[in-house]
């Protein structure tokens, strides 16, 4: 996962600001307690850090590669 997919993901799944405050807030225990923000800046391997905010925030695990996925599909 490149490092502009793993932030839209915030974008797109937590809309609105959200995403950057989870970014921020969130304690992913697998990471030592970073914050998605802190892991991602500390070298940990974003789409593992993903996985960790989906299994945090108890999305299904479809969402692990949204970002494979054409964002225009899951528009109303």
């Amino acid at each position: 996962m490149r490092y502009a997919e793993f932030w839209a993901l915030f974008d797109r799944v937590f809309p609105d600001g959200r995403g950057s405050s989870l970014a921020e807030d969130l304690s992913l225990v697998e990471f030592g307690n970073l914050t998605p923000r802190q892991a991602a800046e500390a070298g940990y391997d974003l789409q593992r850090v993903w996985e960790g905010v989906c299994d945090a925030m108890d999305l299904p695990p479809s969402y692990y590669f949204l970002h494979r996925e054409d964002p225009k599909k899951h528009r109303a």
